[in-house]
C-alpha cells in the first residue's frame, strides 16, 4: 500500500475521536517514527510503499489511539525543545507551554547560563525535560532537580543518558521541605543555594477536570496535574518559602502557572518579598508564566 493512501485511510479512522489537524500531526509524529520520514519526504516521495510488517505496526497503533491513549506513551517518546525524551504513564507528556518556560529562563539568564557556574533546581521535574533542556544549554552550570515520584525519577535519569547531560536527582515530596539546607544534609549532592530555581507544580483545580481532555484526563499522572480546589497555590507557596530562603540575592525564580489565577499567584511572590514579578502568556494567548527576583 502507498503510505500517502494509507494517510487518508487514518485519517478517516479517526475522524470521529480527533479533530483533522490533530490526526493530521499524529501521522506525521508516526510517519518519522516508523519510517524516518518526515512531512516533506512523503511529499517529494509520493510513490513510497508500505510493507506487510509496517502496516501491521500502523494498525495496532490505530486501535491504542481509538482508546484516546496518547500518541506520546504508544511510542514511548516525545519531543521537547529539539530534544528526545522518553515518557510513560509516570510522566506527563511535556508541552509547548513548557518549551515556553524554558525558552524564556534561557533568553533571560542567556549570559549568565553560558558563561557563570550556575546552580540550578527544577522542582517536580517529572521527565526531566526542564532540567535537561537547561543542561544542556549550559554546559558550565550545575543543574538538580526533585520529584515526589521515584518511577518519574526513574524515567528522568534515562532521559539524562539519552541526551548526554548531567542532572542531580533527588527523590523528595516537596511540600514536606522546610528549608533546602536540610536536605541536602541528607543528600549531599544537593546544594543549597541556588541562582535559578524553576517549578512546573501541579495546578489544575479538581473543578476544572470538564476542561481537560479524555486522552489526559484517563492516562496522564493525576498527581503531577491536579491540586485541590480549596488551596490551588499550595505549590507555588511552599516553593516561594523554599526559594526565598534558598535563591541566592538577585536570585530568579520562574513558575509555569494556571492560566486562572495569575493575579492571584502575583500577589503570592509579592507577599513575599520578591520583586520585578512579571506574568507572561503563552502562545495561545493565556497567562501562563510568571518570573520574578529575590
Amino acid at each position: 500500500m502507498l503510505l500517502k493512501n494509507y494517510k487518508t485511510t487514518f485519517l478517516q479512522e479517526l475522524s470521529s475521536l480527533y479533530e483533522e489537524q490533530e490526526i493530521e500531526s499524529i501521522f506525521y509524529i508516526i510517519l518519522e517514527k516508523l519510517h524516518s520520514l518526515k512531512r516533506i519526504d512523503l511529499a517529494l516521495n509520493p510513490q513510497k510503499v508500505m510493507d506487510g510488517a509496517h502496516l501491521k505496526q500502523w494498525k495496532n497503533i490505530v486501535s491504542e489511539l481509538k482508546t484516546q491513549r496518547p500518541i506520546q506513551y504508544i511510542l514511548g517518546e516525545t519531543e521537547f525543545y529539539g530534544l528526545r525524551f522518553l515518557v510513560n504513564e509516570n510522566t506527563l507528556i511535556p508541552r509547548p507551554e513548557t518549551e515556553e518556560l524554558v525558552e524564556l529562563i534561557i533568553e533571560s539568564t542567556n549570559y549568565e547560563l553560558r558563561n557563570t557556574k550556575l546552580k540550578v533546581l527544577d522542582i517536580g521535574t517529572g521527565s526531566g525535560c526542564i532540567a535537561i533542556s537547561l543542561s544542556k544549554h549550559s554546559a558550565n552550570s550545575e543543574v538538580f532537580a526533585i520529584d515526589v515520584s521515584e518511577e518519574a525519577l526513574a524515567v528522568a535519569k534515562k532521559n539524562s543518558e539519552l541526551n548526554d547531560v548531567k542532572v542531580n536527582y533527588i527523590n523528595v515530596d516537596v511540600l514536606k521541605i522546610n528549608d533546602l539546607k536540610e536536605l541536602a544534609t541528607h543528600n549531599l549532592q544537593l546544594a543549597t543555594q541556588f541562582d535559578i530555581i524553576v517549578s512546573n507544580p501541579p495546578y489544575v483545580r479538581n473543578l476544572e477536570k470538564d476542561e481537560i481532555k479524555p486522552n489526559v484526563l484517563e492516562y496522564e499522572p493525576h498527581l503531577a496535574l491536579f491540586v485541590d480546589d480549596i488551596d490551588p497555590l499550595l505549590f507555588y507557596r511552599k516553593i516561594a518559602e523554599l526559594a526565598i530562603k534558598n535563591l541566592n540575592p538577585n536570585g530568579k525564580l520562574y513558575f509555569e502557572i494556571n492560566q486562572y489565577l495569575g493575579k492571584e499567584t502575583i500577589k503570592l511572590l509579592e507577599d513575599f518579598g520578591f520583586r520585578n514579578v512579571e506574568l507572561m502568556k503563552d502562545i495561545y494567548g493565556n497567562d501562563r508564566m510568571i518570573s520574578c527576583e529575590k
